[in-house]
């Protein structure tokens, strides 16, 4: 049995995951289904019957970790020697800018996609204010540093780059120039690309699958 057993859906943030399993070198084996036909088991290891959730078979115990933001930091303490931990000096960025895209970024992102409306006088209330007072909060940082934690690649960069890369993609974060220079840089690594073409192989096999293929 591998260390990791890995529960997702191809097109979904479970390639966050997969990206950080691959980046920590993790041995892990994945279980990989579509939304109609997720296996019983995923509600009982995540009552939110969502992905990616992960379960650590550790010392004859599972341990189970649901949360991209979670199971990526908690794939870098659990494998140190792949250097994607913050130094004492990146600390405080590293979980500043990861738990600032778990929560204020992706709310806003949400948000807007939504169609949802912050009355006035109630940004503070929100928690995150407005999508572009989160983006600015961030361009401002990537615009001065080449990645979260400041002149490295950490784990924080395969959480908040996904949220860059997914929002360029798809249109639901506009184009800057340090958004876009700091995707071109985390996507330029091997553990991304290896990532990317097992989920790229996974959609298209769905794919072919659902057009008779």
């Amino acid at each position: 049995m591998a260390e990791f057993t890995f529960y997702t859906v191809a097109m979904s943030r479970g390639q966050i995951s997969r990206w950080a399993l691959h980046e920590a070198g993790a041995d892990y084996e994945h279980v990989v289904f579509d939304w109609a036909s997720r296996p019983d088991i995923l509600k009982t290891l995540n009552p939110m019957n969502k992905v990616p959730t992960l379960v650590h078979h550790h010392q004859g115990h599972d341990h189970v970790i649901t949360e991209c933001a979670g199971i990526n930091h908690y794939l870098a303490e659990t494998h140190p020697q792949a250097g994607l931990l913050p130094d004492a000096h990146e600390r405080a960025a590293y979980f500043r800018w990861l738990f600032f895209a778990a929560g204020p970024l992706e709310q806003a992102v949400v948000a807007k996609a939504m169609g949802w409306e912050v009355p006035e006088g109630k940004t503070g209330m929100a928690g995150f204010g407005s999508l572009e007072l989160a983006l600015d909060t961030l361009d401002k940082w990537l615009s001065a540093h080449d990645f979260i934690a400041g002149s490295r690649f950490t784990m924080a960069d395969t959480y908040v780059g996904s949220q860059f890369v997914w929002g360029l993609r798809f249109g639901s974060i506009p184009e800057r120039p340090s958004f876009r220079a700091y995707v071109d840089r985390i996507t330029d690594r091997p553990a991304y690309a290896e990532a990317n073409a097992i989920d790229a192989a996974l959609i298209k096999e769905a794919g072919s699958k659902g057009a008779g293929g």
